[in-house]
């Protein structure tokens, strides 16, 4: 993804310094855009907990980054001392945001690669490769998704005769919350790259407003149109025709199809089931949740602090300020996710094609995942 015409990918090693990790702070998108180092993981814990990552590729990506920084600042008298640190490290970092399921499944490949060898530089030489390899693989896999949901747009467009193809995404599954070219947004891109005319339907996706505040940002830097709408409108668009798909992310999709995605994506589901609106989920594998057959009752659903239900951010004079939209003393409940039942979802979008969301469409795309 281009800002402002250079390539950025949301997290890196520092270039003169392999030390330290690099990131952008979501936290402050679209207002100003900066670059934050992250060198002990206490700060790669806060990061993740803040938001300032956030979205469910690169929250893994940011975990396992934050494994090779714990295996640096880790004690070097033993092997024994080096695996306990790194163990305590991946419960600190997996404690920080429980839904999203690439999270643990980082520091859980990261640790089972460095119990695999022996000697602590070997150690920490190999927690920076799978740190590595997990964002490779975010980026790779988010750009196959891309070739594979771009049929579906292209098959609405020709349907149109060339109009433009009007696309409904919920919260922020783009670029900012993977390594690179997102989920949901991956297909959009790969259409408008084509030359497909695409329009985008951007929730502001309350209380935080990813969409209206990092989507809308990274599709403009991309230049694809869209316009920003109430949480609330999508289904009055639908009733009237004027969404033909709708894709979003998730953080944590069982192998049966249920999806777990940002807070308000049910109800997104359920008008589109209710207009014959097709609705797809866009994911790379290390999202599903292998070992959840039941994801409403199964998942766990995270619940964020009421003061981002009563405060809001925004641009006054120039200046970033916090403001209270509620009545003095009220109080909030901030659940940050909820579940859409697999019934209600057309298909799966992945990095190894497009599947059924049922155990069965699932298993055919991973049978290597099959117990």
């Amino acid at each position: 993804m281009n800002v402002h015409g250079k390539h950025y990918r949301t997290i890196w090693l520092k270039e003169d310094d392999p030390r330290v990790v690099q990131i952008i702070d979501q936290s402050i998108l679209p207002f100003k855009f900066e670059v934050l180092d992250l060198t002990t993981v206490d700060e790669v814990a806060h990061a993740i907990k803040a938001m300032i990552v956030r979205g469910a590729g690169l929250i893994g990506a940011t975990a396992g980054y934050g494994m090779y920084i714990a295996a640096l600042n880790a004690p070097r008298d033993s092997r024994e001392a080096f695996l306990v640190s790194l163990r305590a490290a991946g419960e600190q970092l997996k404690a920080t945001r429980p839904t999203a399921i690439n999270l643990a499944w980082a520091v859980e490949r990261t640790l089972a690669a460095v119990e695999g060898v022996q000697g602590i530089e070997a150690m920490i030489d190999i927690a920076q490769q799978t740190a590595t390899a997990i964002a490779d693989e975010d980026a790779d896999y988010c750009r196959r998704i891309g070739e594979h949901g771009v049929s579906l747009i292209e098959e609405i467009s020709k349907r149109k005769g060339g109009k433009p193809v009007n696309v409904l995404t919920h919260c922020n599954a783009g670029w900012l919350a993977f390594v690179d070219y997102g989920t949901a947004t991956a297909p959009i891109y790969a259409a408008h790259d084509k030359g497909i005319p695409v329009h985008v339907w951007v929730d502001e996706t309350r209380p935080r407003n990813q969409g209206a505040r990092l989507t809308a940002w990274e599709l403009g830097q991309h230049g694809v149109p869209f316009d920003i709408i109430a949480d609330n409108v999508g289904g009055h668009l639908m009733q009237h025709g004027l969404v033909d798909l709708v894709i979003t992310g998730t953080d944590r999709t069982t192998y049966t199809g249920d999806v777990a995605n940002k807070i308000g994506t049910y109800l997104k589901a359920l008008a589109a089931n209710d207009n014959g609106v097709p609705f797809y989920v866009a994911l790379p594998s290390s999202t599903f949740d292998w070992e959840t057959r039941d994801g409403v009752h199964g998942t766990p659903i995270e619940e964020r602090d009421a003061t981002e239900v009563i405060y809001m951010d925004g641009v006054h004079d120039g200046e970033v300020v916090t403001v209270r939209i509620t009545p003095e003393g009220a109080t909030a409940k901030n659940y940050g996710f909820d579940v859409t039942p697999a019934r209600l979802v057309t298909g799966l979008i992945t990095e190894r094609g497009i599947c059924a969301a049922t155990e069965e469409g699932v298993f055919g795309l991973y049978p290597e995942k099959r117990k």
